[in-house]
């Protein structure tokens, strides 16, 4: 993939992001080498690879769940909040 001025105008729009023109060539250069490395990637035989989600073998290691709150600092801090209940924060709903 090349990239070139008007594919950094085309990302700049998606981004929302304004490169000054001392930059660009700057810019552009990089994204090349990023494109560039991507494209090594794709040439790795993975076929035979098993997939793995951890590095850590049996596993992430995991701790028991024990809440150490102090209902105190609790009570302070939804004091101050503009709405609590029952110890919780309420907060309007986004989600229909």
């Amino acid at each position: 993939m090349k990239i070139d001025n008007t594919l950094l105008q085309k990302l700049e729009k998606l981004s929302s992001l304004q490169i000054s023109d001392e930059k660009r060539e700057g810019v552009i250069s990089q994204l090349s080498e990023i494109v560039a490395f991507v494209e090594n990637l794709n040439e790795l035989e993975l076929d035979q690879e098993e997939a793995t989600f951890t590095t850590v073998k049996g596993g992430t290691p995991l701790r028991e769940d024990i809440p150490n709150s102090k209902p105190e600092i609790i009570e302070t801090i939804l004091r101050y909040a503009p709405k609590s209940e029952n110890g919780f924060f309420v907060v309007p709903k986004i989600i229909e």
